[in-house]
């Protein structure tokens, strides 16, 4: 059976992370070394058409105007990628089942299992249900049908804690190495969470997570507009994208796609060559350099923040005792 535990101090940590930063007029920064940049690739013809075959010695990868080497590599497990070679996929499924999501709860739901019934190759999959409250449950493949059933049995109650949940679930996943990617069902409201949404966006460009979000805004009331943005925004900040279904068949479609896009991802690692423990954001840019391409889509997230680490205070002059 998976592992479950409450929001309280999962979320705590996540925030208490973020209380230690600088204010919002500062620069953002985090007090622990990371090496080796990863970054979530897809890549698309102009057509829409995933490209699934290319070499490292395809890309390449700019920050801040200079170019680095790329010193990892993987291709996804579709028909370019090799199965065995392609980075773990760890799998993460987040169902909001707050009181607002009584109309579409069971459609989700139906969703959800749909979708991991198609991704039986996930080394991992971490399961999150939110309302007022957050509970994760990391399940291994054998565990597949107490996933299933986890998800079968939640019902609809309580207030929203959105961007709390994926607070949560980035907080869980953070000592994951390989493809972590976040499928979110829910209609993008959020009445009840510690965090703010523009503390979640900052968070979301400091990980290296993919998420695909699927907006149920159909019952969703007044306010569509504002909640739809903040959906895509959340996924495309991730490099993701963010689906609008009106129907199971549209969900059914989406789930495909992102199945898709998910086989045919890249996993590209750069060692940055700014070696400076700032903690100041850092644009990234990937390139597809093979001859005879163009017009070529690709998504990936749009920089990182740097590691941190305070400069050391200069030792306290004592004058002489009187």
């Amino acid at each position: 059976m998976g592992r479950v535990a409450l929001a309280t101090g999962l979320a705590a940590a996540v925030l208490a992370s973020l209380a230690a930063m600088p204010d919002a007029d500062q620069r953002l920064t985090f007090r622990t070394r990371l090496d080796l940049v990863h970054l979530g690739v897809t890549v698309l013809d102009r057509r829409n058409t995933l490209i699934p075959d290319l070499q490292a010695t395809d890309f390449e990868i700019w920050e801040d105007g200079k170019k680095q080497e790329i010193a990892y590599f993987a291709a996804g497990d579709s028909q370019g990628g090799d199965a065995a070679a392609a980075a773990d996929l760890h799998l993460g499924i987040m169902l909001d089942v707050s009181g607002s999501m009584d109309e579409d709860l069971r459609t989700a739901r139906t969703a959800a299992i749909k979708f991991l019934n198609t991704l039986g190759h996930a080394k991992d999959y971490t399961v999150v249900d939110f309302d007022t409250e957050v509970r994760v449950a990391q399940f291994g493949p054998t565990d597949f049908p107490h996933l299933v059933e986890r998800v079968r049995s939640r019902k609809a109650e309580g207030y929203t804690a959105l961007y709390d949940a994926v607070g949560v679930y980035l907080d869980t996943t953070s000592s994951q190495q390989g493809r972590k990617v976040l499928v979110l069902y829910s209609d993008g409201g959020d009445n009840s969470s510690h965090m703010r949404f523009s503390e979640l966006i900052d968070l979301l460009k400091a990980v290296d997570v993919t998420i695909y979000t699927i907006g149920f805004l159909e019952h969703a009331g007044g306010g569509r507009f504002e909640l739809r943005t903040q959906l895509r925004q959340m996924a495309e900040v991730t490099g993701g994208y963010f689906i609008n279904p009106t129907s199971m068949k549209d969900i059914e479609a989406a789930y495909e796609k992102v199945r898709d896009e998910i086989a045919a991802q890249y996993t590209i690692g750069f060692v940055s060559k700014n070696a400076k423990l700032d903690g100041t954001w850092r644009k990234v840019e990937v390139r597809v350099v093979k001859p005879g391409t163009k017009d070529l889509k690709i998504r990936a997230r749009r920089g990182y923040y740097a590691p941190y680490r305070p400069a050391d205070k200069p030792p306290v002059r004592r004058g002489p005792v009187r």
